[in-house]
């Protein structure tokens, strides 16, 4: 086994950074950690976790490639609601929402591109 402290960063290729980097920004209240050439490296505050925002390189967009979704955990006092009007408002869409178990709320949304968040 290899010892890890968890996942460094997602990798999304995009259509056009400055759309991408607005969205995470502006729903998830991530900040520019740095740049790596084109790339965009976005990070949680308080937390360790990155996403790096592509807008380069070859292969698609937008498509699950395997995988299906990726996740973010909504803090206590966020309501569901909210939180979707938020991506809806920042050119993102409500795909579906339901329960995992009485009251377990989530809701699946999509990103600019098409990536899906669940909440």
């Amino acid at each position: 086994m290899i010892a890890t402290e968890g996942l460094t960063h997602l990798h999304l290729r995009v259509s056009d950074l400055a759309v991408s980097l607005s969205f995470y920004q502006s729903v998830f209240g991530m900040q520019e950690m740095f740049r790596d050439g084109g790339m965009v490296f976005l990070n949680t505050p308080g937390s360790k976790d990155l996403i790096t925002l592509n807008p380069q390189g070859d292969g698609p967009i937008g498509v699950e490639g395997g995988i299906g979704h990726f996740g973010f955990r909504l803090k206590p006092e966020v309501e569901l609601d909210d939180a979707i009007r938020a991506v809806e408002d920042n050119g993102g869409k409500l795909i579906r929402r339901g329960e995992h178990a009485p009251g377990v709320a989530y809701a699946y949304v999509a990103d600019p591109d098409g990536y899906v968040i669940e909440l």
